[in-house]
């Protein structure tokens, strides 16, 4: 096994050519809590953060079936005297964002997650991973993003702790429909907040939807460059099962393909690689490929 020259891990990616298709990392339901100034390597499970309260929100969180974010607005450097949160629903036909604030950490372990409270906002949310203490990829590359991105729509823009997939920095995430990029900072990411504007997504630049299952994230990018149709809700899964060494996935038909599709899809392993700046352990990542694209019957 050839041994890679160290370099950021967002360098080694795009010198492989690492493909974004079927790589964006579950997430159904979120919990963001604002945490301003820097971050450790966890954002809340480690210093500066409280500790004990962090271990206690993030069981909470996630014992609730959500993922927890850590959020801060770009370029403040004062505390704010209270912090604000807000939940996320990324599940199709039910994408909402409510936010809240309390005066105190504490507080958030008293806020209900089922949605019952907080002011309900119509703006999304483009959470930028700038987390340099988690990889320095994410810090160099994020905040070239989030420059762009806060400039263009600043009341919508946030900085955001690990969101996964640190090779392909800048990663973002569009909320509430959880709609995963990468590579952001190869062009102009305000691209992104336009196309979602008009209910689209930026092909070359997506990795898949949060809500739904990597084969189907894949399966969807083969259609779209099949058929066309860049809207965020074309394609909707209808079935997805294993089949020999891959998928099998049925979608509704969008765009030019005349009905339903059966995509089959390969599931490969990647050459062996250092997946984040840190790793001392190379790993073999999961890939797709298409092994055919059909109308069904």
């Amino acid at each position: 096994m050839a041994v890679e020259h160290w370099a950021p891990c967002s360098d080694h990616a795009r010198e492989r050519n690492d493909p974004l298709v079927g790589t964006g990392p579950r997430g159904l339901r979120w919990f963001l809590i604002e945490v301003a100034g820097s971050w450790g390597q966890n954002a809340l499970l480690d210093e500066p953060f409280d500790r004990g309260l962090g271990r206690a929100l993030v069981r909470r969180i996630e014992g609730a079936g959500m993922r927890p974010l850590a959020i801060r607005r770009t370029g403040r450097r004062t505390v704010p005297t209270t912090q604000r949160w807000a939940i996320v629903d990324s599940r199709p036909g039910r994408e909402s964002i409510a936010w809240g604030e309390v005066a105190d950490a504490t507080a958030l372990l008293d806020v209900p997650l089922d949605g019952s409270t907080g002011a309900l906002s119509s703006q999304p949310v483009y959470c930028v991973c700038t987390h340099a203490r988690h990889d320095r990829c994410c810090a160099v590359r994020g905040r070239r993003v989030v420059a762009a991105l806060a400039e263009a729509r600043p009341d919508e823009t946030w900085e955001c702790s690990h969101l996964g997939g640190d090779r392909f920095a800048g990663t973002m995430v569009v909320l509430p429909h959880g709609l995963y990029y990468g590579y952001a900072d190869d062009g102009d990411p305000v691209r992104i907040a336009e196309a979602f504007d008009d209910d689209r997504i930026v092909p070359e630049r997506y990795r898949g939807r949060s809500s739904l299952p990597h084969a189907v994230q894949a399966a969807q990018h083969f259609a779209r460059e099949a058929f066309g149709d860049e809207r965020i809700d074309a394609y909707a899964p209808l079935a997805e099962e294993a089949a020999d060494t891959g998928w099998r996935v049925r979608l509704v038909g969008s765009g030019g393909s005349g009905g339903d599709l059966v995509v089959d899809l390969e599931e490969t392993r990647s050459e062996p690689m250092l997946s984040t700046c840190a790793a001392t352990r190379f790993v073999r990542v999961r890939q797709y490929a298409l092994r055919s694209i059909a109308v069904s019957d």
